[in-house]
């Protein structure tokens, strides 16, 4: 049975600097009725992610953010799982190519560990787990958690979205992620899937 979380304030910082993430989370957190605010406006720096898990990353990161602007706060740790990668690149989906990569850096190196890799062996999820605490200490973070099954193509497509977003379609469609709208992807992703089932355990 899901606990009331009462949070103590009616704002709420996202433990995150990514900018399309912060604005796909806020505009899912609209029904909250939160003022949301970003730990860049704390002047918060990410913490190191020394987890091993989505779920250890997250905890991490949230009570960080709490710790230091003193309010609620909500992260996630998501990242793309290859099969045919055993899993990789997962928790360091961000800096697969490296500390100082980027999207296209991180894009250019799965497509070369995937040559030559038929389409029937290139299946792939996006995994995303959210953490809420109420306070830096709290015990008992709420956590959601979703999936969003796909694979990945041989070149990328579309112009929207962020991250693999480009490389990966989705079970069922004929567009991949950054050729969805942002409604539609915010319905079927796997952000959209954890920040609907936070919002079911919020209600």
């Amino acid at each position: 049975m899901a606990r009331a979380l009462m949070l103590p304030a009616r704002e709420l910082v996202l433990a995150s600097g990514n900018a399309g993430k912060l604005a796909e989370i806020a505009r899912l957190l609209e029904p909250l009725g939160l003022i949301i605010r970003t730990q860049t406006e704390f002047g918060i720096t990410p913490p190191e992610e020394t987890g091993l898990s989505f779920i250890e990353n997250a905890i991490l990161k949230a009570r960080h953010a709490a710790r230091l602007s003193g309010l609620p706060a909500l992260a996630d740790d998501s990242g793309l799982e290859v099969d045919f990668l055993n899993g990789a690149p997962g928790i360091y989906s961000a800096r697969y190519a490296g500390e100082d990569g980027n999207d296209a850096a991180n894009n250019r190196k799965l497509l070369d560990a995937l040559e030559g890799v038929p389409a029937g062996q290139r299946s792939a999820r996006f995994r995303c787990v959210i953490a809420l605490l109420r306070h830096a200490e709290d015990p008992m973070p709420l956590v959601a958690t979703g999936t969003w099954e796909g694979r990945i193509l041989e070149a990328p497509r579309g112009e929207g979205g962020f991250g693999y977003d480009p490389l990966f379609l989705p079970a069922g469609l004929e567009r991949t992620a950054a050729e969805l709208g942002k409604a539609e992807k915010n319905r079927l992703s796997h952000r959209g899937q954890a920040l609907q089932a936070l919002l079911a355990l919020l209600s």
